[in-house]
């Protein structure tokens, strides 16, 4: 009863239209849900739980239609030094990905297997969103991260990414070195089980 439950209100959700935001499932399999939410103080609360931070940004001043970088940043100054402060971050830019990039796949299948790296992943997205998979506890939490949405995956904790096969997306990236991005790749297929619901 508690499955069909949540079946119905995952269904539900998603027959009114309204995109969920965080899916939990067990490792082993993307059929079954353990819980669900577009619901952005419960989906904080659910990542606190295993580590992870997730909170809403509002820009400090109006952006155009196509900001450059520096303004970007500018419009999120005390945010983003903040979370610079607090990660000890060294280096931040910003990302932006579009349907029309001839090399979308290419960029999407980096991703898009199992993976950790020495240092905290930390990303906020200016518009557009994309998909993070966080595996910890025999679960895969799978979320959605659209615009003013941050998330940080500590240091050695296995996630992958999913930009799908229509990308759009901005973001702000947190380093701590030059070397920017870099991934140790677990070599396990979880990532496959789950790509289906990876799309939307």
């Amino acid at each position: 009863m508690k499955w069909i439950c949540l079946f119905l209100c995952c269904l539900s959700t998603v027959l009114i239209g309204q995109e969920v935001k965080l899916t939990v499932c067990p490792e082993h399999t993307a059929d079954i849900v353990l819980f669900s939410t577009s619901d952005n103080e419960k989906i904080a609360q659910c990542l606190e739980k295993i580590g992870v931070q997730f909170e809403q940004w509002e820009a400090n001043q109006p952006l155009n239609k196509d900001p450059t970088h520096d303004e970007i940043l500018n419009a999120y100054q005390n945010d983003v030094e903040r979370i610079k402060d607090k990660g000890g971050f060294a280096q931040v830019d910003v990302v932006s990905i579009r349907s029309d990039n001839p090399k979308k796949e290419v960029f999407r299948q980096k991703f898009l297997k199992e993976h950790l790296h020495t240092t905290d992943e930390v990303r906020f997205f200016v518009e557009g969103f994309g998909i993070f998979y966080n595996h910890k506890d025999k679960k895969v939490l799978r979320v959605r991260c659209e615009k003013g949405d941050l998330i940080s995956i500590p240091a050695n904790y296995t996630h992958w990414f999913d930009m799908t096969d229509d990308p759009y997306f901005t973001a702000i990236r947190f380093f701590t070195d030059e070397e920017g991005w870099v991934a140790h790749f677990t070599d396990d297929d979880i990532a496959d089980k789950f790509i289906s619901i990876g799309g939307q």
